[in-house]
């Protein structure tokens, strides 16, 4: 039998926000949400891993399109389950803590004044002198330093002039310190890291070592790239960073990451002139068939809108019913609008034989005050 391409199998992708996806204008190109779509049509993993607090994170996962999946943020002393149903949107799995006291307290003493940051989960930070616009994500509490130095947190932020150099003398008190430039260090437990967390999920999903796939720009994702089979460093990523990396991009300005994204979608799903839910639908489909050839179907259901509210394709394995991919494009569309998709990626569907010969979709649940309404539509290749 001959190996199916690399995009068919299951990969766990691990993704840095700022630098490689979102620029320092703080614009999503549609390019990037796109590419990142037919990634998970494709049935991969796609994992944020950002240096970003929780509040930075979430905001920047729903401009993204990602409200499902995995999620690792503060340099992974947080690891987060993205879950559209929870009330808040997600679910905080792990969380790494440090001793406040002596951290601060060295930091102070090493450089006088400096402006320190403590991370409050989910709500934002706790500062002894305010930071600047877009230096942190979330609200900022003016904190005395006194009370800063009392229990515990996640991750911690210094900022003042040359506080990078200090780095080594923090390290001695049993945690990881990641500079951001000569003037920023990011502290966190000690062991912590992205490859960490990253490392944790890989075997929570079941994905080979072999499968893993990161891409960054920054000094706090060296160790993920090194943990990744197939790490990449952004065109404009310091000399360091690109060293660490075995592969390099284009720049962000460039969007660089899309072309990385797309290399692990398959071939059908990229071809020129489909439109984005023709092009999910094919990858998905594709992909479905090169993992387990069988029966397989798209399913959809409404919320309290005439638009579809979901679109999933779903593979029968071993007598039931397996999702094989999200289509993120089906959502806020309409039957109609999936049966002219299918159509154009040159996928078929059971159909009536005279007039309007419309498509034959099965309701799977007629919907009810416990769940919405469910239909699915069985699909083959033309």
């Amino acid at each position: 039998m001959e190996k199916p391409p690399a995009g068919t199998a299951t990969h766990l992708i691990a993704l840095d926000i700022d630098g490689t996806l979102i620029g320092r204008d703080g614009k999503v190109p549609s390019a990037t949400v796109q590419a990142l779509e037919l990634v998970r049509a494709s049935g991969h993993h796609v994992v944020l891993a950002t240096g970003r607090s929780l509040v930075g994170l979430l905001a920047a996962a729903r401009r993204l399109g990602l409200t499902e999946g995995w999620a690792v943020c503060s340099n992974g002393a947080l690891t987060v389950r993205l879950d559209r149903a929870a009330s808040s949107g997600h679910e905080v799995v792990e969380a790494h803590t440090f001793s406040l006291g002596s951290v601060v307290r060295q930091a102070n003493r090493l450089s006088p004044g400096v402006a320190v940051a403590v991370e409050e989960v989910g709500w934002g930070w706790r500062v002894n002198h305010e930071f600047g616009a877009g230096l942190l994500n979330g609200p900022q509490k003016l904190t005395p330093l006194e009370d800063l130095l009392a229990g515990q947190a996640s991750r911690v932020a210094l900022h003042a002039n040359r506080v990078a150099d200090h780095a080594d003398a923090l390290r001695h008190l049993g945690v990881t310190v990641t500079p951001a430039g000569h003037n920023w260090l990011d502290v966190t437990a000690a062991g912590t890291s992205k490859a960490t967390a990253l490392e944790q999920i890989r075997c929570l999903l079941g994905v080979a070592s072999e499968r893993t796939v990161a891409v960054g720009d920054g000094f706090n994702d060296i160790a993920m790239l090194g943990w990744a089979a197939r790490g990449v460093a952004m065109g404009h990523a310091p000399d360091t960073v690109r060293e660490a990396a075995g592969e390099t991009t284009g720049t962000i300005a460039e969007n660089g990451a899309v072309p990385i994204l797309l290399s692990l979608v398959p071939a059908p799903a990229r071809r020129p002139g489909l439109s984005p839910l023709g092009a999910q639908l094919a990858a998905a489909v594709h992909t479905a068939v090169e993992r387990a050839p069988g029966p397989l179907v798209v399913r959809v259901w409404h919320g309290s809108s005439p638009d579809l509210a979901g679109c999933e394709v779903h593979t029968l394995r071993s007598g039931r019913w397996v999702r094989q991919a999200p289509v993120p494009a089906g959502r806020a569309s309409s039957m109609r609008d999936v049966e002219r998709a299918a159509r154009e990626a040159g996928l078929t569907y059971p159909r009536g034989d005279e007039g309007r010969r419309r498509a034959h979709w099965r309701t799977t649940a007629p919907g009810s005050e416990s769940g919405p309404a469910e239909f699915e539509l069985p699909l083959t290749h033309a």
